[in-house]
């Protein structure tokens, strides 16, 4: 009996045994025909996958994790493989599945719509992808960690959120999301990680957050939030982050602040908070960063900033805080960032400064402050960056920071110093960028100069004498020099032709004599020379034609001598010139640079022109041997005669045939701009080309037919106006001013065709697209052609005194060859006469409300769904709102941030920003190169990244508030071509 119980039970082992095999194998089966489909939904270039294959046991497979009891897959870790592709519902199949990581790829497309059924599932990563749709709704209570960062998801934050009640830590940072935050939010009492930024959520911050007792860190920064902070947040007793910047936050910072003990991290900087920094704040004596930079913050800095003596950041940049800097700082020994610059703070800056902290950038420029630069700024030996402009400081450059070797970069420009500079502050090694200007510094510089890692060096408007030192040249990575306006004399040494990778050189105002050394011929890269206002004599140097980038030439004001080398002229880079006052004799080229030239530009020599526009007296002509003049002037009268007569024929031929016709709309006249067309393009070629069939676009403003004349195939494009009498006086007249300019960046008119009823334009036919159809899909190369080749039409035009009229994406064509066209738009029909175009537009240029028309007011709500700048904010025009060349400058520069940035001007991801121009002028103020710049530029132009951060830089110059501060457009085309001179970016045409 005990025999058959025995055997009983070891059968029933058995069979459990075998029914968890076969259950295991089945399972098996069924894990591997959901990965295997998974893999199919993606790409997979690095073949990271590439032993996923059903000869392979499962658990072996790369990036695939199983229990060790039981086999199941429980893990999948497939972060940074550059896999692209979408995500297969069979992903969260998988019955036993707890962790999915696919962060860092380009996988694409929207989300399972019952990806969250998935009960098993506790943490899933899809941070950095290309994600789109909306983020789907579900319930899984055991989730504790939903990473969905820097993806493209787009909707509201569901209420239905609350649903995962288990969450820990909730990233959805960076994507598309709308809406406000909702309260259902403050259900995930477990939540410890909270991460909303970088959308577009609007709305207040639920004071319900205060609820949530298990926070630790808040980043709801980069978003639309208004409203106050609430002061229920200072209940949050773990929080050691919170990070509210780049929003439209209001009112002050609560006391509640104060409670936060575990508090490491403040930043509230970029919003709209007022009053004073509340005391509490320093009760926080955990606090390692305090940034409530950028807001309208008032009073004082308190003393009790002493308490925070783990503090290592503090940043009060951009407020209105005035008196004094509190000596507490000096007392802080962690401090290594120091920043209060722009603000209202007076006297001196604290003596002991530097002797007790750990400084490495102190920043306290364009304040009011006084008196000297402490001792022991540089005590620790780790200070890098030192800015101080814009002040009122005074005395010399103490000992201790002239020994301070690590300092890189020193900005004390526009104060009040005086003395020498030490030998040993002209030996510091690693100063990459000094600037000393507008200050009292005197005596000479020492011949030791040792400074190999300068890159900007900037002496200006100071008391210097003696020699220029030989010695400058050992800074061989010097890009940008300026002395000018200082005592220097003797030669310009001529090892300054060792500085190879100078761009701007500097030398104005000055007592330097002898020649313009020919060894400065090596510098290649050199685009602005200024050696005005010395005593430097005998000729203009020829090497200076062979200088590849040159677009700047200052030579004024010197004792210069000789006749101007015809070779100047031919210099393409060459944008202006200045040569008077000097002793120059002989003809002026007529080429280049020196087709336009100002006449002030040449006064003062001895000089010759026919060109008008120099105010120069003509050059006369050579005395030639009389029978030869008696036989030219032969030859031209029967060149003349015979010209006659062949005009007179194909005048009347043309009369015939091409000219004129008469139909319906009475009389057609046909006048050709273009001497290649004028044989060629005739009345009855333009009016066949008015066809249904051949319509590119149709318009408020009429109708754009694709044309071709029968007699030479030559395409071109016919534009039919509106009748004449809704045409403003003037029309035909701006018309024909229109037809002559002549330049190959701008689209060409090759004529006009008119009755009395209908005016028809005739343009050149370009065989391309608008720069905004597809401006994103273009290299770097490609870019800065098109960028120097607009630079190069607004730069014309304005030389012509007119003006384009309306600048945008969709006025530039780009051809087949990459190279850019502008558009002008019609006499009478730009932007400045369509209301509701002028204010949607982000072209104009910002001003101040006193100048809006009054019927802004009257149509604001009308305006309101589709106004795009700030209310505060409209034309810089007057009421009649007349366009102005500065603002066009700025049309331009936003131009450069859409081909820059990849956004449109409307891009909604400007976030708190009015517009695109605010925030790009926010991201590169900020160094946040990776937020602005194009990630298709940043994925293939690499070496290109300088190039591209140049250029913002002049779009930023260009998109400046005030429009004084703004270049003119010759300067901009200049400075491009100063930042773009490789010769993928400067091929094609020349400068003019």
């Amino acid at each position: 009996m005990a025999k058959r119980g025995s055997e009983t039970c070891y059968y029933l082992v058995f069979a459990l045994l075998s029914t968890s095999i076969v259950a295991n194998a089945a399972n098996q089966e069924k894990e591997i025909g959901l990965l295997l489909s998974f893999k199919a939904s993606l790409s997979d270039p690095l073949r990271f996958l590439s032993n996923w294959n059903s000869s392979v046991n499962i658990c072996s497979w790369s990036g695939i994790s199983c229990d060790s009891n039981s086999s199941y897959v429980t893990k999948i870790s497939l972060p940074g493989k550059n896999m692209s592709g979408e995500v297969s519902q069979s992903l969260f199949l998988l019955p036993f599945i707890e962790t999915i990581d696919l962060s860092d790829n380009q996988i694409s497309g929207e989300l399972p719509r019952n990806m969250f059924f998935c009960l098993s599932l506790r943490n899933l990563n899809l941070n950095n992808n290309n994600f789109t749709g909306t983020i789907p709704r579900g319930s899984n209570p055991g989730l504790e960690t939903l990473y969905f960062s820097n993806n493209m998801f787009s909707g509201d934050i569901s209420e239905d959120i609350q649903l995962f009640s288990g969450l820990k830590k909730l990233d959805l940072g960076g994507n598309e999301l709308r809406g406000n935050i909702p309260i259902s939010i403050s259900k995930l009492v477990n939540l410890e990680f909270l991460t909303l930024s970088s959308n577009h959520l609007v709305g207040e911050i639920p004071r319900e957050l205060g609820l949530m007792r298990s926070l630790k860190w808040i980043y709801l920064g980069y978003n639309n939030l208004s409203g106050v902070i609430p002061k229920e947040l200072g209940n949050l007793s773990f929080l050691s982050h919170l990070d509210l910047v780049y929003n439209n936050l209001t009112g002050e910072i609560p006391s509640s602040i104060g409670n936060l003990t575990e508090l490491q991290y403040l930043f509230l900087y970029q919003n709209r908070l007022t009053g004073l920094i509340p005391l509490s704040v320093f009760e926080s004596k955990n606090l390692i960063s305090l940034d409530l930079s950028g807001n309208y913050l008032t009073g004082e800095i308190p003393e009790l900033v002493t308490q925070l003596k783990k503090l290592e950041i503090l940043h009060l940049f951009s407020n209105n805080i005035k008196g004094r800097i509190p000596n507490a700082l000096a007392s802080l020994p962690r401090l290594r960032v120091l920043q209060l610059w722009s603000n209202k703070l007076s006297g001196e800056i604290p003596k002991n400064l530097g002797k007790l902290n750990n400084l490495t950038l102190v920043d306290l420029s364009t304040n009011n402050l006084t008196g000297k630069i402490p001792e022991g700024l540089c005590a620790s030996g780790h200070l890098i960056k030192l800015i101080l402009f814009s002040n009122s400081l005074l005395g010399e450059i103490p000992k201790n920071l002239t020994q301070c070797r690590s300092l890189k970069r020193v900005r004390i420009q526009n104060n009040r110093f005086s003395g020498e500079l030490s030998k040993e502050f002209t030996k510091l090694p690693h100063v990459n960028y000094l600037d000393i200007s507008d200050n009292m510094f005197s005596g000479g510089i020492h011949q030791s100069w040792d400074m190999p890692a300068l890159e900007m060096l900037n002496l200006a408007r100071n008391k210097f004498s003696g020699n220029l030192p030989e010695t400058f040249s050992t800074s061989v990575k010097l890009q940008n020099l300026d002395l000018s306006k200082n005592g220097f004399f003797g030669n310009i040494p001529i090892k300054f032709g060792k500085l190879s990778e100078l761009v701007q050189l500097k030398l104005s105002n000055n007592e330097l004599s002898g020649f313009i050394p020919e060894e400065l011929s090596s510098c290649k890269k050199l685009v602005y020379l200024d050696v005005s206002h010395n005593w430097l004599t005998g000729r203009i140097p020829d090497w200076l034609s062979a200088m590849p980038v040159l677009s700047e030439l200052d030579l004024s004001d010197n004792r210069l001598s000789g006749e101007i080398p015809r070779s100047i002229g031919k210099v393409e880079s060459l944008v202006q010139v200045n040569l008077s006052h000097n002793r120059f004799h002989g003809r002026l080229p007529s080429t280049g640079a020196f087709v336009e030239i100002n006449a002030s530009a040449v006064a003062g020599n001895n000089l010759c022109s026919g060109n008008v526009v120099t105010g120069l007296p003509p050059c006369k002509m050579a005395k030639t041997p009389i029978l030869w003049v008696l036989l030219s002037c032969g030859l031209v009268v029967l060149v003349l005669v015979l010209l006659t007569f062949f005009g007179f024929i194909l005048l009347r031929r043309q009369r015939k045939t091409s000219w004129d016709k008469v139909d319906e709309d009475g009389i057609w006249t046909l006048r050709l701009f273009d001497s290649r067309a004028s044989h060629t393009i005739t009345v009855d070629d333009v009016l066949s080309s008015m066809r249904d069939e051949n319509i590119i676009s149709r318009g408020k403003n009429g109708i754009l037919y694709k044309g071709k004349s029968v007699a030479k195939g030559i395409k071109f494009v016919a534009k039919e106006i509106s009748a004449s009498h809704s045409l403003h006086p003037n029309f035909w007249k701006d018309i024909l001013e229109l037809g002559n300019l002549r330049h190959p960046n701008v689209v060409k008119l090759m004529g006009i065709c008119r009755s009395e009823k209908v005016g028809v334009l005739v343009y050149e036919f370009i065989d391309g697209n608008n720069l905004s159809d597809g401006h994103c899909k273009l290299n770097w190369e490609i870019r800065c052609k098109i960028t120097i080749g607009v630079a190069k039409a607004l730069r014309y035009i304005h030389s012509q005194g007119t003006l384009v009229g309306n600048i945008s994406m969709d006025k530039v064509i780009v051809n087949k060859k990459g190279e850019a066209r502008l558009k002008r738009p019609l006499p009478g029909f730009t932007a400045t006469n369509d209301s509701k175009g002028f204010f949607s537009s982000i072209y104009v240029a910002p001003g101040t409300l006193s100048t809006l028309p009054l019927y802004y007011n009257l149509f604001h709500d009308y305006f309101q769904g589709f106004f795009v700048i700030d209310r505060t904010t409209f034309s810089e025009t007057k009421e009649r709102m007349e366009i102005t060349e500065k603002s066009e400058v700025y049309a331009f520069g936003v131009l450069l941030i859409e081909i820059l940035t990849g956004r449109h001007p409307t891009d909604s991801e400007a976030g708190v920003h009015h517009n695109v121009v605010d925030w790009a002028h926010y991201s590169y103020s900020d160094c946040l190169l990776d937020t602005w710049i194009d990630p298709a530029l940043k994925a293939s132009n690499s070496n290109h990244l300088k190039e591209i951060v140049e250029t913002m830089n002049v779009a930023i110059q260009c998109t400046h508030n005030d429009p004084s501060a703004r270049p003119c457009s010759s300067n901009v085309l200049k400075s491009l071509a100063s930042v773009l001179r490789s010769r993928s970016c400067l091929s094609g045409a020349p400068i003019f």
